[in-house]
């Protein structure tokens, strides 16, 4: 049968990236981002495969009904993938911007969780798979960078949804790129990974035997 994945952040980046990559590996996949217009064109160039999903990953209820769309699409939905997040203008602590922490908090940390809660029941049906997006910058510490405590927080939680999942029989993996040149820079960074990369960092865990859990991916630029 085939499995169905379901990605946020699926617009741009390593989501599109992850979605075309499944795609090409015989999944089916939900496409959840807000732009509604990049997903109309993302879902047209995937075709019946992809089933577009606009809505904002910092809404619990709107995550919860387009999980639950996907499945009632395709049958189930097998994985998961927390990748939507965001990043800060201001770097640091003492030059902060408190209202630039509370979205980033709601997109990072409750994203991320609510993706989890809303997945979790068909999850425990396939005994699927959650990847959340983490980062090289959840695994050291950059002087008061509130960015990176919000990936600590992801790769902390990863960890502990393994506990969690591998009870009825399921995985949880943190993708952990380095750099990638993503919109998520206003520069590109060509010399850096390519959303591609994190994509078959994905699928790798994704395609992992199932006697094997792989708990973190951490990809770095080789240069």
């Amino acid at each position: 049968m085939t499995k169905t994945i379901f990605i946020t952040g699926a617009s741009s980046g390593i989501g599109a990236a992850t979605a075309r990559a499944a795609i090409s590996a015989g999944w089916n996949v939900g496409l959840f981002a807000r732009s509604e217009a990049k997903l109309a064109d993302l879902a047209a160039e995937l075709g019946d495969a992809a089933l577009p999903l606009p809505g904002d990953a910092t809404e619990f209820t709107q995550q919860q009904k387009a999980v639950d769309r996907l499945a009632e699409h395709f049958g189930s939905v097998d994985a998961a993938f927390a990748n939507a997040g965001t990043g800060l203008s201001a770097a640091g602590t003492d030059a902060g911007d408190p209202e630039e922490w509370e979205k980033l908090i709601r997109v990072n940390v409750m994203g991320v969780l609510w993706t989890a809660k809303a997945a979790m029941p068909h999850l425990k049906k396939a005994k699927g798979d959650l990847l959340l997006t983490g980062s090289a910058a959840g695994r050291r510490h950059i002087k008061g960078s509130v960015y990176g405590a919000s990936k600590w927080f992801v790769h902390g939680y990863g960890g502990n949804l393994a506990e969690e999942m591998r009870e009825f029989g399921g995985r949880c993996t943190v993708i952990a790129p380095g750099m990638v040149d993503t919109p998520f820079f206003d520069e590109p960074k060509p010399d850096k990974l390519q959303p591609e990369d994190i994509a078959r960092a994905a699928m790798f865990a994704l395609d992992a035997d199932r006697r094997a859990a792989v708990q973190e991916v951490f990809v770095m630029p080789n240069g």
